[in-house]
């Protein structure tokens, strides 16, 4: 073997011996978890090292056809080489892919009118997808806030990922809040008459629509956080669709009309929905 020829066999060795480092260093579970958090930087990168494995292989096959070498090292080597390669671009295009995916959330809800709402109050997001279930929780008692959050605890358990629950107040003043999120059964045994009279007694009218999303990341979490929304308003005799709920009894203060009343659009731009939701979009898209 001639010098000269025995020196381009060193380099190439080195030069595949040095990418196969890089693809271990870069490719690692935890390096790559890293990487996925920093979805910015990440499709930058892909495309770098890509290019620069790619330019690297022609550079190690022109080596090789360009040698006479025939050495058993030096083909064992370029076959790992070609194999780490490939190991790279696979999980290269798997990152870059992840970067451009959105997040699923799971809502809980078998309500048709309400996630069409929530929807629409959503409107299009670039970081994350609505899409519905229902679920048979268990029924709860407490404070709003807590019941929202073990339902969300609870949900995520079952549907295995992100998950977002929502728990819905009427609460009258002159009741000290109550019903709140016992609304759904009083309205189920009394009917719209029947939260008129609640107050039948009560010169004091006012009361606030509530509304608590609470959003669990998935199985692990053991704390979801909660979105407050809350409207004021007035409990009046029921004008309106009745179709949804309480909206007929409930008149939002600065409106001389019901929920059921408004048109869809301005409901939603004051809505006790609304108002959690619009603080939910904020934490998840960090606006």
């Amino acid at each position: 073997m001639h010098a000269a020829q025995w020196r381009r066999h060193r380099r190439g060795y080195f030069a595949a011996l040095s990418f196969m480092r890089a693809v271990r260093a870069f490719a690692a579970p935890g390096v790559l978890r890293r990487q996925t958090r920093r979805r910015g930087r990440i499709a930058h990168e892909v495309r770098v090292r890509v290019g620069r494995s790619r330019a690297l292989s022609s550079s190690a096959a022109a080596l090789s056809s360009s040698s006479s070498l025939s050495s058993s090292s030096f083909e064992l080597h370029l076959t790992t080489f070609s194999r780490a390669q490939e190991l790279f671009i696979t999980r290269a295009s798997t990152v870059a892919s992840s970067t451009s995916s959105k997040m699923d959330i799971t809502f809980v809800t078998g309500n048709a009118k309400k996630l069409e709402e929530v929807k629409a109050i959503i409107g299009a997001s670039s970081s994350f997808s609505l899409r519905n279930q229902k679920l048979d929780l268990p029924e709860l008692q407490g404070e709003p806030e807590d019941i929202a959050k073990e339902k969300a605890r609870l949900a995520a358990i079952e549907i295995g990922g992100p998950t977002l629950v929502e728990d819905t107040s009427l609460c009258f003043n002159a009741l000290n809040g109550l019903p709140g999120p016992y609304i759904k059964w009083f309205l189920e045994k009394t009917g719209h008459e029947g939260l008129n009279n609640l107050l039948a007694a009560y010169a004091d009218k006012s009361a606030y629509a509530q509304c608590i999303f609470a959003y669990s990341t998935g199985p692990e979490d053991k704390d979801p956080m909660v979105f407050v929304g809350r409207t004021h308003g007035v409990i009046v005799p029921a004008r309106g669709p009745t179709d949804f709920g309480w909206d007929p009894v409930f008149q939002p203060d600065g409106f001389d009309q019901t929920y059921a009343e408004l048109d869809k659009a301005t409901k939603n731009t004051i809505s006790h929905r609304f108002r959690a939701l619009d603080k939910f979009r904020s934490h998840i898209t960090g606006s």
